[in-house]
This record gives C-alpha cells, structure tokens and sequence, in this order.
C-alpha cells in the first residue's frame, strides 16, 4: 500500500495570493511509517491548548545563508501550531524578505500539516532564502523588490496587514531577526500589533546571547566529514599542503568545533603505522580563527618540520582569519572589495584559503597546495539528531511565546544563571559575538596540535 506523504511547494505563485502546498508523492509506508507520524488535526483536547489566545494567522520566513536547520525548524513550527489548535492559518513567505515585499507566499493546507515532520529531515529552505536588508532602499530599488522614491519596510509592513498575519516566525541570523523586530516596531507604531519571533540560525554561532545557535553542531560535524575524504589527498602528492577553509566570517567557533569533531573520529581511526601510514599523517596540525593573532614566520618554521617529518601538513582556517590584512592589502592595490547588501565583504572575492596558501606554501616547502572550503558542503546539509532535538524544543518554545503575545529570538540565554531558553529581547540581539578561546576543550586541542596558544585580539563585526 502507498500513502501520500512528500510536500511540493507552489513556487511560482500569484503576487500577494497565498496558494497551497500540495501532497502528492507516494513512498511505501512499510519505509515511513516510522518517521512520518501525521497529526492528529480532530483532536478536542489538543485544541484546548490554543483556545480563544490563539493567533488567526501566521506567517514563516528564512533568510540569509543555508543553515541545517531551515527547513527543520519549519516542520516543528507547523507541527507545534497543528497541535496547539489545527484552525490557525500558517503561510511562508517564498524567499525570505523578497517574497514579503513581492507579496509571494504558499499556504499550508490541513493535508500538509498532517505530515509536516517530514521537513524535519531535510537540508536547505524548503521555502527559499534571500538576502535583502529592509532599510537598505537603493539596493531594494535596484533588485526591482520596490520602486523609487519606496519605503521597503512600508511595503513589507502593508503585505503583512493585508494578509492579515499576527505572528510573523524569522528563521535567520541577526540582521534576519532585527530586521523584523524593526518591522513590528514599525507596525506597532502604525496601531498595528505584530508578535514576531525568532529563530536563531548561523553556523557561525556568534549571535548575542544565545549560547548555541540552530544548525551549528552538524554544520561541524558535516565540516569533519569532509575533510576526512580531502585529507586522503596528501597521499596524491609529496609534501603537500592541504588547507580547510571553514566558514566563520568573525567568530572561530565553527573552524575550532569541525576540528574538534575530525580529531574525536581520528582518534578512532586504525591506521598502520608499520609503513608509515600512521595518524600524524591525517591529523590536524594547525587551526587558525580570527580571535587568535597569528604569527605567520613563527608557525611556519613550526609546520616546516612537520612537513618534514610526515610529508604534509594540513591547516584548519576561519574564512574571517586573517580578512582584515588581505582587504588591507587588496585596497592598497586599487582593488574594490565587493560587498552585499548589510555591507558585508564578499569572503569568495577576499579568498582568505588562497592567501594563507601563499603565505606558506614556498615557507614549509610545499611541492603542491590544495585549499578546500567546506562551507556550502556543511550548512546545506540536513541536521543531526542532536540539532533536530534543539531546534524541536526551540519551536515548542517559539510557538509558546506566540500565544502569549511575546517577541524576541528564541535560543539558550548565555546571560541567565542556567542558561534559560527563552524569547530573548530584540534590543540584545546581535552578530559578531567572538569565539570563546579560552574554553578549556580549545587550549587542550591547541596544545595536542602542538600551536602555541597566542595573543587574543579583538574582532571588528
């Protein structure tokens, strides 16, 4: 027997016309059954939950970068609304802020709500991402998302009242999450009440005060993944330099975490030592993030001999390591720096891996060097179990401020004594939070590699 059990999304909607999510692939539920639960839509005691606090509409959106969490979190937000009281109306905005002020969004029907775990299993936006920056008009004129002489948040503001929405859920990164506190702002000052809540996604991990953002542990372990094929290529060529470019514009966290979580899975690797082919070979022997300083003669003479000893060397680098010398050096050169639309130096322009590949290359006497990035390999991926399991309990917790009328950015409160999930206010949130370096997990890595521990310096955001 088959049952109907896969979500398309209508993509090619009518402006300002919200239209529904059909269900229509079969797969055997023999292979399903155990994943996909529907949801019980009928149920009166479930629908007591909601009552008469219960929100009439609500709207979705993601923005910014992939994240392995976007669609995830979507899945329990719908499963949490169906729950509480399957009446409420849930739309998605198609393509993030773009989708909002074209006035493009899907509806999900009760169908799809009885099936919408099955988001949660998978990568990427199942609603699509953009980057768009309300208040930056000429760019939002220039894209064509609204004409000149426009407010782009008036018009964002004026879609969300005519489709009558009442809490607006932003999955995204800071700027995704102020940028729609600054809308509810705005509405709220225009008589119209507006909760919004979000959530918090970045695999950088470097939003104030949210201790662990959504996606950012699989985006590591994703990032170890991959780099346990590339490392094999050491064997392609003699002396070989490998360098793993990690994303992480400002923050370290997620180049320190993927090293972390390769090291753990070498450790259990059996190699054979007896001819040479031996763990020191595989291992990670340096890991550069932008909090530390980084002496680039000193460690060189330090890898030099590495080199030696075991025929390559492999690097871990931030792609904000070192950023602000290379846009130094580009500038200083007649170079533009290009830069989207919150003002952010495009990295694939800097090319941070290629540069660390140059400085060291001919220093430690490399015959080949390779620079691999993980990144897009990393946060497209769907998330882990333990991801799945935050961001669950992040959704039930989002869904709950909902009801209750409360704004803010769900996530763990760095600032609380227990580290308390809550709505956490939108005046504190913000990018650029640092990587701790002085966590006790880091300097013990560092010292394994044999990388001495340097100077913390500051990191402009």
């Amino acid at each position: 027997m088959k049952v109907a059990v896969a979500v398309f999304l209508a993509l090619a909607c009518t402006a300002s016309a919200s239209v529904p999510i059909s269900s229509t692939t079969t797969l055997s539920s023999q292979s399903q059954s155990a994943r996909i639960v529907p949801l019980a839509s009928s149920s009166p005691t479930l629908r007591l939950k909601g009552g008469s606090a219960s929100p009439k509409k609500v709207a979705i959106l993601t923005a910014g970068g992939l994240a392995p969490c976007l669609s995830s979190a979507i899945g329990y937000l719908v499963e949490q609304y169906t729950l509480m009281d399957p009446n409420i109306e849930i739309i998605a905005y198609v393509d993030g802020y773009k989708g909002l002020l074209q006035g493009r969004s899907v509806k999900f029907t009760p169908e799809v709500r009885k099936i919408a775990t099955v988001l949660t299993t998978h990568g990427g936006s199942c609603i699509g991402n953009s980057r768009v920056k309300l208040t930056n008009i000429p760019d939002c004129v220039k894209r064509g998302l609204c004409k000149e002489g426009c407010d782009p948040q008036k018009v964002a503001a004026d879609q969300l009242v005519r489709d009558g929405v009442s809490v607006l859920h932003t999955i995204g990164g800071d700027d995704t999450n102020t940028a729609a506190a600054e809308l509810a702002k705005y509405l709220k000052n225009n008589n119209y009440d507006l909760t919004v809540v979000g959530l918090p996604k970045t695999i950088d991990n470097d939003v104030y005060p949210i201790r662990l953002s959504l996606g950012a542990n699989t985006a590591a372990e994703q990032g170890a993944i991959f780099f346990r094929n590339v490392v094999n290529e050491a064997t392609s060529n003699p002396r070989m330099l490998i360098i793993h470019e990690v994303m992480g514009r400002h923050c370290g966290w997620l180049t320190a975490a993927t090293a972390r979580k390769y090291k753990d899975g070498l450790a259990a690797t059996v190699v054979m030592p007896g001819i040479g082919f031996d763990q020191r070979k595989l291992d990670v022997h340096a890991c550069y993030v932008p909090e530390l300083a980084i002496s680039i003669d000193q460690e060189a003479n330090r890898l030099k001999k590495i080199m030696d000893e075991t025929g390559n060397v492999n690097i871990f680098i931030s792609e904000g390591a070192g950023v602000e010398d290379i846009i130094k050096e580009m500038e200083a050169a007649g170079k533009e720096v290009p830069r989207d639309a919150f003002g952010h130096p495009k990295l694939d322009a800097v090319n941070p891996g290629k540069w660390f590949a140059e400085q060291f290359s001919s220093k430690v006497g490399a015959e080949k060097t390779m620079v691999q990035k993980s990144g897009y390999f990393a946060r497209s991926s769907a998330p882990n179990a333990e991801d799945r399991a935050l961001i669950k309990q992040c959704a039930i917790k989002a869904v709950e401020c909902a009801f209750k009328g409360v704004g803010g950015v769900v996530g763990h409160d760095e600032n609380t004594e227990h580290l308390e999930l809550r709505a956490c206010e939108f005046e504190r949130i913000a990018g650029g939070k640092p990587f701790d370096v002085q966590e006790a997990w880091f300097k013990a890595m560092l010292k394994e590699i044999g990388q001495p521990f340097t100077a913390v310096v500051p990191v402009a955001h």
